[in-house]
């Protein structure tokens, strides 16, 4: 009828009797917008295919084309989406061609994909083109390819001579 139990005796508590850590209460899920991407890296601008812009376009961030651009790009990563077109100059750290460019091409990294049409020259640090890709001008490496200026000591053939008095 009577046993002996350890509940009164002094020694270690059973690990049942340990307290437990306050167990956060349960919330409803907010209806507030958590972006995924990480705080301060936002994803990729799109313009999609139905769109044209007329202008140039300048961020520090990552653009896709998948329009129509006559103008100026310049980006950290730009991507030329297959259905896309651009007239002008593109300038970006990473540059991925499926689509047409009718302009100089400047980056760092430049890759023209089977499906790439480019007509104009590209000044590259590196530089992949894949087979099947359409590409008409010239191809010129530099270690600074982002740079306005052109490397010291070039000179420009086309250019009219000046005469000094």
């Amino acid at each position: 009828m009577f046993s002996k139990s350890r509940i009164n005796e002094p020694g270690p508590k059973a690990e049942a009797e340990k307290p437990k850590a306050p167990e956060a209460p349960m919330t409803k899920p907010s209806m507030d917008f958590t972006p995924t991407a990480p705080k301060g890296k936002a994803g990729a601008s799109v313009l999609s295919s139905d769109l044209t812009v007329v202008g140039n376009l300048r961020t520090t961030g990552d653009i896709q084309v998948e329009g129509t651009v006559e103008g100026d790009i310049r980006a950290h990563l730009l991507t030329v989406g297959e259905s896309a077109t651009i007239r002008g100059e593109i300038v970006a750290d990473d540059i991925v061609v499926n689509g047409r460019v009718i302009g100089r091409v400047r980056g760092l990294k430049v890759r023209l994909t089977s499906t790439a049409r480019v007509e104009g020259d590209i000044i590259h640090k590196t530089i992949a083109i894949e087979s099947g890709a359409h590409f008409e001008g010239s191809v010129q490496r530099q270690e600074d390819p982002l740079s306005n200026g052109r490397p010291g000591g070039t000179v420009r053939l086309d250019a009219p001579a000046v005469e000094a008095e």
